[in-house]
């Protein structure tokens, strides 16, 4: 492929190195795709690592939010330009393949399209440069690979080494020690040592405000959003409880359309209240009649879901209630208690109730929180969801699993909402992190360790092949530079001398020397526990490469109404 390049660059211009004479509108059209989503790349490069920045973001709801994750920075960016809108895709892409290394991958991308554009100026053809690229990501992968330390999901200070080295990173930095270990038990509670990938949607994390982010724990059980009624003396601690879920709603029925009933006789106005009431029982002693003893309430948004009255009657039944359940809750609250939703009076069973040994409200630091304790219920279904936890390898931890239906809640505290959202986060990221270790069991070093190691390898390589793709190698093993220089310049220490030391250090065989932002100097960094999932590092290169491919390939741009 470079044999003809050549012949063309001395027919082109006479041994000028311009082989690649685009006409003036694709070459803008590029130009144009690059410096917009170099733009992106360099707004979020500052909060790259332990000490980059934080971001303050004014969202048009007038909320607050100030955070240093990439995604969450470049999902509240209102890209207009095409090229800008990928980039933040290829963050959302991140984001869903690994969890974290969001803003790694954008820097990456912006790094590569910088390359892209000098060797576009040196005359070598697009598509050149793009399958060029392809292949140097797929070197990248193979290196990277040789360099990680394979590790085994028993292996608890391993994953704890992740998770902490993700945290390190975020505003909540600080709470590492307490956070950390509940992102690895949350995870490791509904995996076991044959477990190929973990759905995070079996892990919530529910918020309240009150107390610090020390206060947060990892619940044995369930923890519900809502609180318990207790205007009209019902019960808030239930032993031996029996849950219902209903959907239906406990309030007299009204017709779909607009309508009046003028009621002109008082007798005809206590005939109506106690049609209304007579209606409530019936409704209420089925419910009683089926042994419920905890009812939770779907969410109307038809009519009340439950009355003044409903909730009298159901505090004389001893019923305890938690209303106004939403819809996107009732998926994990049913796999998590084994009851199964109701729709109609007359499905409500025994068989569709949910078992527990306490269900109580607590204070938990001046904050209402409704917990359910002691689930039991042999569900089959939840068994399967959670991808048959109870392996003959893990017999004690799948029984754990089995107990409480392949799910697991967290409850987070903090002293404000900017505080919460931020803890959510930054647990989100963490959980994600020990979600890789989960899907691919191998750990590499952090600290622009990995960068630099592969960096060299692809320019000896880049040594031994010939013509244009020589160039272009050599050009993706420098872009592949920017992690380790944007942590130094972020950290506040001189770029050009860490970079150059760490590549000296890296010649002389230490392949783990990394840069360590807290001392700055350049250490083994391995040993001061700085390690991350080989998934995060390989998908980061893979996507930002697609995606630099993707935008060299594109020469013309057309707007349609």
């Amino acid at each position: 492929m470079s044999a003809p390049t050549k012949t063309t660059t001395s027919k082109a211009s006479g041994g000028a190195n311009s082989a690649f004479n685009d006409k003036s509108k694709p070459m803008e059209v590029r130009l144009s795709n690059m410096t917009a989503a170099k733009a992106i790349s360099d707004a979020v490069r500052t909060s790259l690592g332990p000490k980059g920045m934080d971001k303050m973001i004014s969202t048009s709801k007038g909320e607050v939010i100030v955070t240093n994750d990439g995604a969450t920075i470049l999902k509240s960016i209102q890209a207009l330009h095409p090229a800008a809108r990928m980039l933040v895709d290829l963050s959302a892409a991140q984001d869903i393949e690994a969890g974290d290394g969001t803003t790694s991958v954008v820097v990456l991308a912006g790094s590569f399209l910088g390359a892209a554009e000098k060797m576009l100026a040196k005359g070598i053809h697009p598509s050149l440069i793009a399958s060029s690229f392809i292949k140097a990501s797929a070197k990248a992968v193979e290196y990277l690979t040789e360099m990680s330390t394979p590790i085994d999901l028993s292996d608890n200070a391993s994953l704890l080494r992740a998770a902490t080295t993700s945290l390190n990173s975020k505003i909540v930095s600080q709470y590492s020690s307490t956070l950390a270990p509940i992102a690895v038990k949350a995870v490791t509670r509904i995996s076991n040592s044959q477990s190929s990938n973990v759905d995070l949607r079996d892990i919530r994390i529910v918020k309240k405000v009150g107390g610090t982010i020390e206060d947060t724990a990892l619940i044995d059980g369930t923890v519900l959003n809502q609180n318990m009624i207790t205007t009209h003396g019902s019960p808030t601690t239930v032993k031996q409880a029996k849950i219902g879920l209903i959907q239906f709603q406990l309030s007299p029925p009204k017709p779909d359309m607009d309508h009046t009933v003028i009621v002109n006789d008082y007798r005809l106005m206590d005939k109506l209240i106690k049609e209304e009431r007579a209606y409530l029982i019936n409704m209420l002693k089925k419910i009683k009649k089926s042994g419920c003893n905890v009812l939770l309430i779907q969410k109307s948004i038809l009519r009340d879901a439950v009355t003044t009255e409903s909730l009298a009657i159901l505090s004389k039944l001893k019923i305890a209630v938690v209303k106004d359940i939403e819809r996107d809750e009732i998926d994990f609250l049913c796999r998590s208690l084994g009851c199964k939703p109701v729709s109609d009076i007359d499905a409500f069973t025994e068989d569709k109730l949910g078992y527990a040994e306490l269900v109580e409200e607590t204070m938990v630091q001046e904050c209402k929180v409704v917990m359910i304790t002691g689930i039991k219920h042999a569900s089959n279904a939840a068994g399967a969801n959670a991808g048959g936890q109870a392996g003959a390898g893990a017999a004690s931890q799948g029984a754990s699993v089995g107990a409480r239906g392949g799910t697991v809640s967290i409850l987070a505290m903090g002293s404000n909402q900017l505080v919460l959202d931020e803890t959510e986060r930054s647990l989100h990221d963490a959980l994600c992190v020990v979600r890789c270790l989960v899907k691919k069991r191998a750990l590499i070093a952090g600290g622009g360790a990995p960068e630099i190691h592969v960096s060299r390898l692809l320019s000896q390589y880049a040594q031994t092949l010939k013509g244009m793709e020589a160039y272009c190698f050599q050009a993706y093993a420098d872009a592949l530079e920017v992690i380790p220089t944007t942590l130094a310049e972020n950290a506040g220490l001189n770029p050009i001398a860490i970079v150059t030391e760490l590549r000296n250090r890296h010649a002389k065989g230490e392949r783990n020397a990394g840069i360590n932002v807290r001392k700055g100097l350049i250490s083994n960094i391995l040993e001061e526990d700085v390690v991350q999932p080989l998934l995060v590092s390989t998908s980061a290169i893979e996507l930002a490469t697609e995606t630099v491919a993707l935008l060299l390939k594109v020469d013309d741009y057309h707007m349609t109404r």
